[in-house]
């Protein structure tokens, strides 16, 4: 079984072709057979996430089972996952809890991670900062490590609504053009994009990023130099590790003042590579690049005084370079500031300052890696596929996971669940992308209490929801709060609130203009007939009825009005 594994996962890493892949999977599959654990696991979640061919949920549920009950932690995890939304089980939050618990004992840091965020916002557990702080805490060292490794590289994150508004068949097409036009640059001299070029060409290997940043170096291009002391320092397929070559180019850039090569030559001096150690040297160079605004440079004075490597030990300055780091986005530095911040350690304790440090390095994982997966699913018409890779996503805490989930299931196109699961679930997972901050996702959450998708209607708690969207700004939101006061819905009736409301939301955004214009039209109307002398024998009760029935078409009505209006005026004119 293990022969099995190893060679089933050989073809898949060099595999291209989709028969290769089928036939590496049926290796798996008899691995898995002989009770292979890992090519259980692999094969398990091949079926539950549908790579490389088709879901198959039952299946993967049967496996997760038996893995489980061998103590395998990515099974009782994934029991956990599929718990928690009812996908090839019943729903049920207090076994999903169950077995995250277990999953998290065994080391699991996916379920460290879903732990930690239960714990931090309260999700069928108490609040409690110091759990989530523990949970996150095991995570955000793992990934840290990883990261002075680079081994973890940050991935975009695409919100399926903002694409789904900006759909263009040219996108492919328009990237491709502008890859052709930084080549052509590049070889016809430009050494600025001879190093800006590397960023586009990462895909085809670093033989060509080396190409383009030897080419600049020769042209006196600092940058190109600095990155040739990178890649040496380094070393890859496309170059042979070397410190001495690394020197060489980080000088040469330090020496023209450029904040890469000035941080190189400290780096160099402070690990002792190529040269002998000398932290004095180092914190010479860090501290020139640091003024700079590298943050790496910052960084490593951070390390410096964290240490008291080469000066003396101060966890004041230490915090001010960690920080100044972080904001110039070094993931390591929020690494240390959690920790500082977590220990008290030259700064007043914060157990929710720490955690929400901590989140941020744990949401840097490989796992993040999803996000692309689930969106090329997305793209191919594997909507179910898609939505499970997303709700995982979405069960750590990633708020753009829960935003897509979400946008997914009230699609009406997912088939892994069933239809009375979909309303609820999506509302389950606005909310929550709301609660981080997400303004479109309150909105959402308010719709659904209007018109009582997945949730008893209730005009009170949509309002409220409505309220709080419309601090970020939101047209939609004051034009439907605009819409609430006019009527009276969940909160008093109040004409002149409903004008100011639907004013703003003109003035918040272009697009709301005719819809608020056709809202005001309606509303002056009514004005106007409970003024006129004509309607003064209706009584209140019929005004009532009148407006009740007409409510639900009263933009036709409007529009009507307007159109009668202006075929009047052109037959007098």
């Amino acid at each position: 079984g293990h022969q099995l594994y190893k060679m089933s996962n050989k073809i898949l890493k060099h595999s291209k072709s989709k028969k290769e892949k089928e036939e590496a999977y049926q290796l798996l599959t008899k691995a898995a057979d002989m009770g292979h654990l890992k090519a259980m696991e692999k094969l398990a979640a091949a079926l539950l996430f549908g790579y490389h061919g088709p879901q198959n949920i039952t299946a993967a549920v049967t496996l997760y089972e038996t893995l489980a009950e061998k103590g395998s932690h990515k099974g009782q995890t994934a029991l956990g996952f599929m718990f928690s939304y009812g996908i090839g089980m019943e729903y049920n939050q207090a076994k999903a809890l169950v077995y995250y618990t277990f999953g998290s004992l065994g080391g699991n840091l996916i379920a460290q991670m879903i732990l930690g965020y239960r714990y931090w916002v309260g999700i069928n557990v108490p609040r409690n900062c110091e759990a989530a702080l523990t949970n996150y805490r095991k995570v955000a060292y793992f990934i840290a490590d990883k990261l002075e490794k680079n081994e973890e590289m940050p991935v975009e994150k695409v919100r399926l609504m903002e694409k789904s508004e900006n759909l263009s068949s040219n996108n492919d097409f328009l990237d491709w053009d502008v890859h052709q036009y930084y080549k052509f640059l590049a070889e016809r001299g430009d050494t600025q994009i001879q190093v800006m070029y590397k960023a586009k060409i990462l895909f085809s290997g670093k033989n060509k990023a080396f190409y383009y940043f030897l080419k600049a170096a020769k042209a006196g291009n600092t940058h190109g130099m600095a990155f040739l002391g990178k890649m040496f320092l380094e070393g890859s397929v496309a170059v042979t590790q070397s410190n001495a070559s690394a020197f060489k180019y980080f000088t040469m850039a330090a020496e023209k003042g450029n904040a890469v090569g000035l941080w190189g030559v400290g780096l160099l001096y402070y690990q002792g590579k190529g040269v002998p150690v000398n932290y004095t040297e180092a914190f010479k160079y860090f501290h020139i690049a640091a003024e700079k605004g590298l943050a790496d440079a910052q960084f490593q004075l951070g390390v410096m005084y964290h240490s008291g490597s080469g000066v003396k030990k101060d966890y004041k300055l230490a915090f001010k370079y960690f920080y100044l780091a972080s904001q110039n986005g070094q993931p390591i530095a929020v690494y240390y500031l959690a920790q500082m911040y977590a220990a008290g350690t030259g700064v007043f304790r914060s157990c929710q300052n720490a955690v929400e440090l901590y989140r941020s390095v744990c949401e840097l994982g490989s796992w993040s890696e999803k996000f692309l997966t689930a969106y090329f699913a997305y793209q191919d018409g594997n909507i179910d596929s898609s939505l499970i890779q997303y709700a995982l996503l979405a069960e750590m805490g990633y708020e753009v996971a829960q935003s897509n989930s979400a946008y997914i299931l009230e699609s009406e196109q997912v088939k892994i669940l069933s239809n009375d699961q979909m309303y609820p679930l999506a509302l389950l997972l606005w909310n929550r992308a709301a609660a981080q901050g997400n303004a479109f996702a309150r909105v959402k959450t308010g719709d659904y209490h209007f018109y009582g998708y997945g949730t008893k209607r209730d005009y009170v708690t949509a309002a409220i929801h409505y309220s709080l969207a419309v601090d970020h700004h939101i047209a939609q939101a004051m034009f439907n709060l605009a819409y609430m006061y006019e009527h009276g819905l969940g909160i008093p009736k109040d004409i002149h609130l409903a004008k100011r409301w639907y004013d703003l939301a003109a003035q918040t955004s272009p697009d709301a203009s005719i819809p608020v214009f056709l809202a005001r039209m309606k509303l002056e109307v009514k004005l106007l007939f409970s003024e006129m002398q004509l309607f003064k024998f209706t009584s209140s009760q019929k005004m009532s009825k009148l407006d009740t029935m007409l409510r639900p078409h009263w933009d036709l009505f409007v529009l009507v009005v307007i159109v009668i209006l202006l075929v009047l005026l052109i037959r007098n004119r």
